[in-house]
């Protein structure tokens, strides 16, 4: 199978969250979206692969059925081959969590 015919979305998300009842729906977007299969690139952005366009459509129908009464969703398709080509650019980041599969730690 070729790579093109794959897609992957993005589906970003800014919720309000001041009341018991806005955090009640972000909680309950949040597991809607996991049980579709989506899974957390950052913060409030999570992705779904697909197998092609019109599963891709059938999503953003369910998605929008089921969007909180505030705040703002979107969501982007790209290509697996594009998703693919997605540059990372990370700073430099400290820990004191020894990352090691050595099985000896002197301490």
């Amino acid at each position: 199978m070729n790579n093109y015919r794959f897609m992957r979305s993005l589906l970003r998300f800014d919720l309000p969250v001041d009341t018991a009842n806005q955090r009640r729906a972000y909680r309950q977007f949040v597991k809607f979206l996991k049980k579709q299969g989506f899974i957390r690139f950052q913060e409030s952005i999570y992705v779904k692969l697909s197998i092609n366009e019109a599963a891709v459509k059938c999503l953003a129908r369910t998605i929008k059925n089921n969007v909180p009464a505030e705040g703002m969703v979107s969501m982007m398709t790209v290509t697996e081959k594009q998703f693919a080509g997605i540059d990372y650019m990370v700073g430099s980041f400290e820990t004191d969590i020894i990352d090691s599969d050595s099985r000896f730690i002197e301490l």
